[in-house]
C-alpha cells in the first residue's frame, strides 16, 4: 500500500484545480499576435525568463494538458526511441530491493512508473498535477498485466508539496520534470524528507553535450528542427515544444544541479552523462 498522507503535508497541499484548461486565478493568456499564435500559454518574452515566471507552475500544467494525447509519441519520434532506454538506466541506478515503495514525481502517463513497477518494489506511487496526464496513466494502467499493474498507484499532486508522509519512500525518481518545478531546491528538499535514511534519489534530465559537434548538432535538432515537427503532431498551441529547449538551455547546468542536490542534504550525488551527454542521470543518498 501507499504510504499514507501526514498532517503536515495536507495543510501544505491543497487540492490543484480540476481540468487541465482553465487559466490560474489573476493570469492571463498571452495576447495574439506575431510569435504569440492564439492559445499559446507562453508569449515570446516569456520564454526568456521562464524559471523566474511568478506564474511558471500553472503555464507548465496548462501546456502538458494541451500535449498530453501525444505526448508518449512525440517522446518516442524525437528521441530516436531512446527514451525508453534512459528510464530503465534509471530504473537501475535506483537499485530497487524486494519491497521498496517508489515515488516517481511528475510521472506524466506513467512511463517510468511502470518501469518500477516491473522491479521487486512493492509499490509505485505516480504523482503528477496534470489530471490529464494522470488519465492517460491510468488507462495505460488499465492494459497491464495485473501483477504489475496492482503494485502502481497514481494520484495529484504538487513536487514541492507532496502528499506523503516523512520517511516513507525507498527510492524518488524524477524523469525530466525538475526544471518545470517552480522552485527546484524546494522540491529537492521534498524528495529528502520523504525518502528513508538510505533512500535513492534518481533524476533524469536533458542536459547540453560537452563535445563542441554533438552540442552544435543537438541544439539544431532540439532548438529549431524538434519545435516545428513536434508541433505537427500534437497540433499544438500551447508554445510546449518552444518552451522545451529554452527550459534546457536556460536551467541549472550539471554542476549546478549536482550543487544544490548536495545543499539539500544528499551525500554521494553523481551525474551520468547518456546518448552523448544529450541526457544526465543524477543519483544521491538520504544519509543513513
Amino acid at each position: 500500500m501507499p504510504p499514507t498522507t501526514d498532517e503536515s503535508a495536507r495543510s501544505t497541499n491543497p487540492s490543484p484545480p480540476s481540468g487541465g484548461a482553465e487559466t490560474a486565478k489573476g493570469t492571463t493568456p498571452p495576447p495574439s499576435g506575431p510569435g504569440n499564435p492564439e492559445g499559446a500559454v507562453w508569449s515570446d518574452t516569456d520564454l526568456e525568463t521562464l524559471h523566474q515566471d511568478g506564474q511558471k507552475a500553472e503555464k507548465v500544467r496548462r501546456m502538458f494538458a494541451s500535449i498530453a494525447r501525444s505526448y508518449d509519441l512525440n517522446n518516442r519520434v524525437h528521441s530516436l526511441w531512446r527514451d525508453q532506454a534512459w528510464r530503465r538506466f534509471a530504473v537501475r541506478q535506483a537499485e530497487v530491493r524486494e519491497g521498496d515503495t517508489v515515488a516517481d514525481i511528475a510521472c506524466g502517463t506513467g512511463d517510468l512508473t511502470e518501469a518500477f513497477a516491473r522491479t521487486p518494489a512493492a509499490a509505485v506511487i505516480g504523482i503528477d498535477f496534470t489530471h490529464e496526464m494522470l488519465q492517460l496513466a491510468d488507462v495505460k494502467k488499465a492494459r497491464r498485466d495485473p501483477s504489475m499493474a496492482s503494485k502502481i498507484t497514481y494520484a495529484r499532486g504538487d513536487a514541492q508539496r507532496l502528499p506523503l508522509a516523512d520517511a516513507s519512500c525507498d527510492v524518488v525518481s524524477i524523469a525530466f520534470g525538475i526544471r518545470n518545478v517552480q522552485e527546484p531546491e524546494r522540491a529537492l528538499a521534498e524528495f529528502f524528507r520523504v525518502l528513508k535514511p538510505g533512500g535513492r534519489l534518481v533524476i533524469l534530465e536533458f542536459d547540453r553535450p560537452r563535445l563542441a559537434p554533438v552540442r552544435w548538432i543537438n541544439d539544431f535538432y532540439a532548438g529549431w528542427l524538434m519545435p516545428r515537427t513536434a508541433t505537427l503532431i500534437s497540433r499544438d498551441r500551447s508554445g510546449a515544444y518552444r518552451y522545451l529547449p529554452k527550459s534546457v538551455g536556460s536551467f541549472m547546468s550539471r554542476d549546478e544541479l549536482l550543487s544544490a542536490i548536495g545543499r539539500t542534504g544528499f551525500e554521494d550525488a553523481r551525474a551520468r552523462g547518456l546518448t552523448l551527454g544529450i541526457v544526465a542521470c543524477y543519483r544521491a543518498l538520504r544519509p543513513a
